[in-house]
């Protein structure tokens, strides 16, 4: 009877184990405010990362695929019931995390004798005034944190604040700001996570022998380059411009072609 909590512990500690072996190769998604709205990216081989929720709310993730549209589609409904017996100004990010889809990743994850949700999550709510838009990010376990002005989902928590302390240094104001920052941030984390592939328990070494180049732009077009060769870049933005009560839209390929950093549109075109 005594060996039970240790066993629920160790059962935990064995789920967090094989999580972080499952998330090792995830695309990392990044979300930045500008003066506009909130741009949301990501790459992905076809299968999308980035989706609209409600209003003024959209979602990126990283993990399993099936895991994550099983958690969009329990955000769009809660919303939506939400929207329809309160009214659309009650849905907000914060309730639709705390209430509602934080306890269901936690529960699963708690259960050890059922499967824990292979997912990390991004939610993006953008406010009518600039400068108090807001992000929730969601791991595995139930966990979450909000933050303000950007947010990040990486591998590994040590990536995410490498990737953090990247995008804190820049100013962004500009649609073409936000994509030019969003893409070189991604670019410290996917240089980081492979890094970690290849080297193992010696990654920290490798990562810090590179911190050096991560301020230096030209390394990171030169990742964005090689990925694009397999990967999509993706964009999506809540514009408080648009009229629609539906502030979410995708950048199409013209779009985000106008906006590119000159060291990589002529690569994607």
């Amino acid at each position: 009877m005594y060996e039970e909590p240790y066993r629920w512990v160790e059962a935990v500690g064995n789920r967090r184990q094989y999580l972080d072996d499952q998330l090792r190769e995830g695309t990392p998604v990044v979300g930045v405010s500008y003066e506009r709205g909130i741009l949301l990216m990501t790459m992905s081989k076809g299968t999308p990362k980035l989706y609209e929720i409600y209003d003024r709310l959209a979602l990126g993730g990283m993990g399993h695929p099936a895991d994550l549209e099983k958690l969009r589609f329990n955000l769009l409904e809660m919303a939506h019931v939400e929207g329809f017996n309160r009214s659309a100004s009650d849905v907000t990010g914060s309730r639709l995390v705390k209430y509602g889809i934080a306890p269901v990743i936690k529960q699963a994850f708690e259960e050890v004798f059922k499967a824990p949700f292979i997912v990390k999550i991004l939610l993006a709510e953008l406010s009518r005034k600039a400068g108090r838009d807001g992000f929730l990010t969601i791991n595995y376990d139930g966990t979450f944190e909000e933050k303000s002005r950007y947010a990040v989902l990486a591998a590994t928590s040590v990536i995410e604040q490498k990737m953090i302390g990247y995008v804190r240094q820049q100013s962004i104001v500009s649609l073409k700001d936000a994509v030019d920052v969003a893409i070189r941030t991604w670019a410290v984390g996917d240089r980081a996570q492979r890094l970690a592939l290849e080297d193992g328990e010696g990654h920290h070494e490798a990562m810090a022998a590179t911190d050096q180049q991560v301020t230096d732009a030209e390394p990171l077009y030169a990742h964005v380059r090689r990925c694009v060769a397999e990967k999509t870049i993706e964009c999506v933005l809540l514009d408080r411009q648009v009229q629609e009560p539906s502030k979410y839209r995708a950048l199409e390929a013209d779009e985000l072609g106008r906006v590119l950093p000159e060291h990589l549109s002529a690569s994607i075109s």
